[in-house]
């Protein structure tokens, strides 16, 4: 027997699961609700939320949307998640996966006319097929890549051996006369935090819009005990900074930044290389995920390319979609 369900606060959704989406029973961060919650909290708490539950048996498909229009929804992500698909809670076997998404998509064409998702990355294909079995119009567009390390049991002489000559050599030259000094932190203090902020607000790199909830999620990840907070200094003055997290034998880099007056020390790459290496020999994980984006240097660190997709659903039932549907398809077709 089939339940659907559907909440429009994320508060509400928190209070339905019962603990079932938390860090004890949910291993991804990005399928948590501590991180719906914060991401909507801090960087959409003027857009109404769609939260979609369907239910069979022992298993769930949960549907985070943002509602910017009654007509429009969107995945409830931005530039600091890496991934986004439905949660699904009890283990189903692809099979369920997919016809649960397909109730969920088969709810949504009854007041929705467009959906957009991104970024997608493994169940794009399943997406796509089952809205499109719902009756959805659906487009799948690449949109830019996710760089990934797989250890395979690797350690971290092992690794840095297989890097760039080029990368391997700046590291050697820089550190030989380096007066940088590096510490990682895996807590959270008022201090740290305000070596972080200025750090970035000396950087190449654009004001921070999330800051509150990059310090949230920070707070919350060095409770955990999943936090890598790294710095490089000179003097005590923090010139380059890190913030990873470390959980169920996976790294994730999340931000970095340095400040730009100490480029001819590289500071940033010193500080990788540390942040890598405490990571694999002392962390032992085993994946190290650099995020979303397509910058050149982290093909310098990484060794796998998985590409992000946007999905875009329209509703064929309303006439008013069919010219940007048909627009968005000849944008898929010509890259």
């Amino acid at each position: 027997m089939l339940v659907t369900r559907e909440y429009s606060t994320v508060a509400d959704a928190r209070m339905a699961l019962s603990g079932r989406m938390d860090r004890a029973s949910t291993s991804s961060l990005f399928d948590r609700i501590d991180w719906f919650e914060s991401l909507h909290g801090h960087c959409f708490a003027r857009q109404p939320v769609r939260i979609l539950q369907v239910i069979e048996g022992a298993t769930e498909a949960w549907l985070f949307l943002l509602s910017p229009s009654s007509e429009r929804q969107t995945a409830l992500a931005n530039w600091y998640s890496f991934s986004w698909s439905p949660v699904y809670l009890g283990d189903p076997d692809a099979q369920t996966r997919c016809r649960l998404t397909e109730v969920l998509a088969a709810n949504l064409i009854k007041t929705c006319r467009h959906i957009d998702l991104y970024p997608v990355a493994e169940c794009s294909g399943m997406l796509l097929d089952a809205f499109r079995r719902s009756g959805w119009f659906g487009v799948r567009r690449s949109m830019g890549g996710r760089h990934l390390l797989a250890l395979n049991g690797r350690d971290f002489a092992a690794y840095w051996a297989g890097r760039p000559g080029r990368l391997r050599n700046q590291v050697q030259r820089k550190a030989r006369t380096s007066r940088f000094t590096i510490d990682i932190h895996h807590d959270l203090t008022d201090a740290l935090w305000k070596d972080y902020v200025a750090v970035h607000a000396s950087s190449w790199k654009q004001p921070e819009p999330g800051l509150s909830f990059l310090r949230e999620m920070a707070a919350r990840e060095g409770e955990a005990g999943t936090l890598r907070l790294g710095f490089a200094r000179l003097n005590g003055q923090a010139v380059a900074t890190q913030l990873w997290t470390v959980e169920n034998g996976t790294a994730l880099i999340h931000k970095l930044a340095h400040d730009r007056a100490f480029d001819g020390g590289s500071p940033g790459t010193l500080l990788s290389h540390a942040m890598f290496a405490h990571a694999i020999d002392s962390d032992h994980v085993q994946l190290i995920d650099y995020g979303t984006g397509d910058n050149s240097y982290k093909a310098e660190w990484m060794e796998q390319r998985q590409t992000l997709y946007r999905l875009d659903f329209f509703n064929p039932r309303f006439a008013s979609t069919w010219i940007p549907a048909a627009r968005t398809a000849i944008s898929a077709l010509v890259g």
